[in-house]
């Protein structure tokens, strides 16, 4: 078991985040809190599939340069090779499929 709001917070390029799992052998998925920031950068994983729920605010979700709107309770399925960014003032848990791995984050 792991309080996400114990863990120290991280810079990554959606704003902040906080992840729990990714580094335990033979686990299949990480758990993120992430706090977007309104200039999050547009990225994508050829290896993970992502989902998204959001717990806090309203934005969009732009993938593949398509704007779909979000609130909370809103989950959002992000398959391998999609280019993706949350835009808004957001408070999102991330379930990241296999577990995070920075190695897999792509940038244009």
């Amino acid at each position: 078991m792991i309080q996400l709001e114990n863990l120290n917070p991280q810079e990554c390029p959606c704003g902040e985040t906080r992840r729990a799992f990714f580094n335990i052998p033979n686990v299949v998925a990480s758990v993120h809190i992430v706090n977007i920031k309104q200039d999050a950068a547009a990225h994508y994983h050829k290896k993970t599939t992502e989902i998204y729920v959001v717990l806090e605010g309203e934005g969009y979700i732009e993938m593949d340069n398509q704007l779909i709107p979000i609130k909370p309770l809103t989950a959002i399925y992000i398959p391998p090779m999609v280019r993706h960014r949350a835009i808004g003032n957001l408070k999102l848990l991330n379930i990241p499929i296999p577990p995070f791995d920075s190695e897999d984050e792509w940038f244009d």
